[in-house]
């Protein structure tokens, strides 16, 4: 049996995703649509999906079995709480939501229904040099990890479109939660700092460097810089008692012509993680096809939205800011992963 999914937001992303599961993944097919602009899903839309009105009779709609959110963070709470209310599994494109209550009010809907159906769209744990990194990390090999080296660079970013705030309370939910699960650890704290200013970000804060303080200790520091101009380049290096292990620069080839030896960068984000979003939407197939969800949950979503939020403080006032977390439901401690088909 295929899984009969239904897409909200067909922007960019949307679009994307709907290519994936209708020329890549097997398991799952798109049935329903649905966006502000009613032309653009209804060109986005597979052929025999049908085009609803509203995200809510999408969700509702008998022939929807799942469903996967790529609208814009305002719209999430209120799309989230009807999948939830309607009991149907559904993979949320980050941010879950836009404040810490929000998404709280997620959570405890999530808690009450007593079994999760939410994964957030945080596609650097289904990356295969991530989970490599993590597994020397998790093996003790290398003893108690003491930093972490995240680099996050963007050749430009959309003008006009991407504000001041953006790279904290946008870019950096994914270092934030990446650092999360390979040092199996909270974010007990915040600091940001300035650095000399970019020509090519305008009024952006271009570059910034945050200092992510975890609870038992480690400090993650993670550059910023979205007009870097020569591509997209992730990095990643974990400081342990014991040695080192680091991320392998992507894609691998080298290139030897006439202009020397170089090796290439990835354009953009699709490129680097092509895979890792393949990798992400076949677990939560099979997760799905089994009513529930695996991977980065409501509580992940949660923490990455304090994170952002201690850092648009922090940056403002020029202070550490702490982070208080809820307990952690039982729920989210006791999820365990589905292996994908």
């Amino acid at each position: 049996m295929s899984l009969k999914v239904g897409v909200i937001g067909t922007g960019m992303i949307g679009q994307d995703h709907i290519r994936r599961f209708t020329e890549v993944l097997s398991g799952a097919e798109i049935v329903a649509v649905n966006d502000i602009d009613r032309a653009r899903a209804e060109s986005a839309a597979p052929k025999g999906a049908e085009v609803f009105e509203t995200p809510q009779q999408l969700i509702r709609s008998e022939k929807v079995e799942a469903v996967v959110i790529c609208s814009w963070g305002p719209a999430h709470e209120e799309q989230l709480l009807d999948c939830i209310q309607a009991g149907k599994p559904v993979f949320c494109e980050k941010p879950l939501v836009t404040s810490e209550s929000a998404a709280l009010r997620v959570m405890e809907a999530e808690v009450a229904l007593g079994r999760r159906l939410v994964q957030v769209g945080f596609m650097r744990r289904f990356d295969a040099d991530y989970r490599r990194l993590k597994a020397v990390i998790d093996s003790g090999k290398l003893g108690a990890p003491l930093m972490f080296h995240s680099t996050h660079r963007n050749a430009s970013v959309p003008e006009g479109l991407y504000t001041s705030d953006m790279p904290l309370n946008d870019t950096l939910v994914h270092d934030a939660d990446i650092s999360r699960w390979l040092l199996n650890d909270e974010i007990a704290g915040v600091e940001v700092r300035l650095p000399r200013r970019s020509t090519r970000g305008g009024e952006l804060r271009d570059p910034t460097l945050v200092l992510l303080h975890m609870a038992n200790g480690a400090i993650v520091d993670v550059e910023i810089s979205v007009n870097i101009s020569y591509g997209y380049d992730i990095r990643g290096e974990v400081s342990c008692e014991l040695g080192i292990a680091a991320l392998p620069n992507r894609p691998a080839t080298v290139i030897s012509d006439v202009n020397g030896i170089r090796q290439a960068i990835p354009e953009d984000w699709r490129e680097r993680f092509i895979e890792a979003y393949d990798q992400e939407f076949r677990e939560w197939i099979v997760a799905a096809g089994n009513g529930t969800a695996t991977g980065p949950s409501t509580w992940d979503g949660y923490a990455a939205t304090l994170v952002g939020d201690a850092a648009l403080r922090a940056v403002s006032n020029g202070s550490f800011e702490t982070i208080s977390m809820v307990p952690k439901p039982d729920l989210y401690r006791t999820a365990k992963p589905i292996a994908a088909q």
